[in-house]
């Protein structure tokens, strides 16, 4: 059962049994061990980027309750995410429930654990389907590739498509050039951080003056999607 996209399952603590994570791999994905709520992004690969979460909690329940609370808290929330538990945290966990999509007791059964992971997936592919992106005027078709402006088509490149849909599909974060460039023209790609500059000021341009703020400079860092404060907004 192979879904064919990119994309590491997040696994924490580091020190997770090798159980799980031979099951994370025997399911046909890659772990990306974390040891804390920073080292998320940085550890972030594929264009995808992560496809769920494996916490296990039954060694330290309260460590793993806040692990799930800053994942939760990111923006959109991590999903979906598997919380492992030991049959006497059964109970503790119940008021926790907004926190992960699924449990799971320890010691795991490792076939039944890959089955899970596998489902877990598939519900998350069944959930975001390829659709609409829409912000404000702007609306991404997913499907055919398109892209508008307050109801008026974009001319755009591969490449322009790309980076708008890609920043749009993350409004109100941060990248950093070299990030996107990883992200968007891919890890092969050797030219210089300044092909993203170039994109972006071609992309405000076709966005035109109006809506041209909705690709947001952040100064000494990279640029980030616009939170609705673009120019027509402001009149």
């Amino acid at each position: 059962m192979n879904y064919e996209i990119n994309g590491d399952i997040l696994c924490f603590p580091p020190k997770i049994s090798q159980d799980i994570l031979s099951a994370v791999r025997a399911a046909g994905y890659s772990a990306q061990l974390v040891s804390a709520p920073i080292e998320v992004d940085a550890k972030e690969t594929g264009f995808q980027g992560y496809l769920g979460g494996v916490v296990d909690a039954s060694d330290n329940l309260d460590q793993a309750i806040s692990f799930c609370q800053s994942l939760r808290r990111r923006d959109p929330p991590f999903k979906p995410i598997i919380l492992i538990i030991a049959y006497d945290q059964l109970i503790q966990v119940d008021r926790f429930d907004s926190l992960f999509d699924e449990i799971c007791l320890s010691p795991i059964v490792p076939l039944e654990f890959e089955l899970r992971v596998k489902l877990m997936i598939k519900r998350m592919m069944k959930s975001k389907k390829p659709g609409t992106i829409e912000h404000g005027p702007l609306s991404i078709d997913l499907d055919t590739y398109q892209a508008a402006i307050a109801g008026k088509a974009l001319d755009l490149t591969y490449m322009e498509y790309e980076l708008l849909r890609f920043l749009a599909s993350h409004p109100g974060k941060v990248f950093t050039r070299e990030t996107l460039l990883a992200r968007v023209w891919g890890y092969e790609y050797y030219g210089g951080a300044r092909t993203v500059d170039v994109h972006v000021r071609r992309l405000r341009a076709k966005l035109g003056e109006e809506y041209a703020n909705l690709i947001q400079t952040v100064r000494s860092v990279g640029y980030r999607f616009g939170d609705g404060k673009y120019a027509s907004q402001n009149k």
